[in-house]
């Protein structure tokens, strides 16, 4: 168990706990230092993926280097394997800097959701290495017609957050002659095979570079399908973690991080000049206590219980146990409910800021509209809030939750 001694601040907290508890940034060698040289890449260039609309390809580099493709490979290919709270640390950490960045970072988890696949493919994906960037748009699924070989894959996708930067595209399709229970099915092929429309203009997580995906009929093998969500061909606790879950895990947790960024900015700024008005520094205003320790609580509190469900999911499965429903169902409950507070906390810094944050450069706007765009996400939306009440009241969710 990672322990955080309570006088530590947060953001260091985050930081040292990923650091003794990630096998990624290495034991020996220069892992650490990638990984935090990375950050400070990052920290000095942010405003530069927002105005591209993208993640440089040279920062998705040092993104490689510092193990964040090949944290949730297998052994067996030459991965890390690390557990799925470690990867998790890493990409709040990516957070606590940058939104984007952590988004399309966050998207190392696609190595345990592609091991549906036939481990001869898996092989063959890895055969120079597992530092593989792979990244996938899912919907609307279009209708693959059966072709010799496998499937002819065309069409347009939304939201494919990472493509400009990926080795690897998974798209969603409909394949003609496979019953697949109505579960969207992925097909996967390389990043040269397809183009990108470029129309990611929003409020938030503006560096994602989540273009529309565009596919002209790309002859897939079956091998390199996979039905989304589907059993793995790996047999190790990692790959018996559900994927959907850690999918949205990988999600929310970037609104945690950009939450306790624009908390900590707010905090840093209270002591500040006084106000043009003549009133107070923030920090000595009643209303800006009161509501600062709300937003503190709120946080640590929804860290606590994000962190606590994925340890204890990942322990039954390392003892060999099954997970049962109700410990799924809390993994996607505990995901929805971080998304949620970050957005209440960074809006709390967005308003005690006044107007000091209303210009679109300022670290508290940015933080905020990543926060708001995060909980957008169809894995973290209001409709999970019933589809988890249903669960916890014993009866049946919807197809695919948790």
């Amino acid at each position: 168990m990672n322990v955080i001694a309570a006088d530590m601040p947060l953001e260091r907290s985050v930081s040292m706990v990923a650091i003794q508890g990630d096998q990624c940034l290495r034991e020996a060698g220069d892992g650490g230092s990638s990984f935090n040289g990375m950050l400070e890449v990052i920290r000095a260039r942010r405003e530069e993926f927002d105005e591209a609309q993208e993640v440089s390809a040279d920062v998705v580099e040092l993104m490689r280097q510092a193990g964040l493709y090949r944290a949730l490979v297998a052994k067996r290919f030459g991965g890390d394997e690390v557990s799925p709270a470690d990867f998790i640390r890493m990409i709040e950490r990516i957070a606590l800097v940058d939104g984007s960045a952590a988004w399309v970072a966050s998207f190392g988890h696609t190595a345990a959701y592609i091991t549906a696949l036939p481990v001869e493919t898996l092989e063959e994906i890895y055969a120079e290495g597992p530092d593989v960037n792979i990244c996938g748009a899912l919907f609307p699924p279009q209708s693959a017609p059966a072709a010799e070989g496998g499937f002819l894959v065309s069409g347009k996708w939304k939201f494919g957050s990472g493509t400009p930067g990926a080795d690897l595209v998974g798209v969603g399709i409909k394949a003609e002659g496979l019953d697949d229970g109505g579960m969207p099915r992925m097909a996967l092929m390389p990043r040269s095979k397809l183009s990108i429309a470029r129309n990611w203009d929003v409020i938030g997580l503006r560096g994602t570079g989540s273009h529309d995906v565009v596919v002209d009929k790309v002859l897939v093998p079956k091998d390199w399908t996979f039905i989304r969500g589907g059993k793995s061909s790996l047999d190790s606790p990692l790959y018996r973690y559900p994927v959907l879950s850690l999918a949205a895990q990988v999600l929310a947790v970037v609104g945690l991080g950009v939450a306790r960024a624009a908390l900590d900015k707010l905090i840093e700024m209270a002591n500040g000049r006084a106000s043009i008005t003549g009133a107070p520094v923030l920090a000595d205003r009643a209303y800006v206590q009161n509501d600062v320790a709300q937003a503190e609580a709120a946080l640590r509190s929804a860290r606590a219980f994000f962190y606590e469900v994925t340890d204890d999911a990942f322990a039954t499965l390392q003892a060999g146990d099954p997970l049962p429903i109700e410990k799924v169902n809390l993994l996607r409950l505990a995901s929805t409910h971080a998304a949620a507070v970050g957005v209440e906390v960074a809006q709390t810094a967005y308003k005690l800021s006044g107007t000091t944050a209303i210009y679109k450069s300022h670290p508290i706007a940015r933080h905020m509209n990543d926060a708001l765009v995060v909980a957008q996400h169809a894995f973290l939306s209001s409709g999970t809030w019933q589809n988890a009440g249903r669960v916890l009241l014993g009866l049946e969710s919807t197809p695919g939750f948790p």
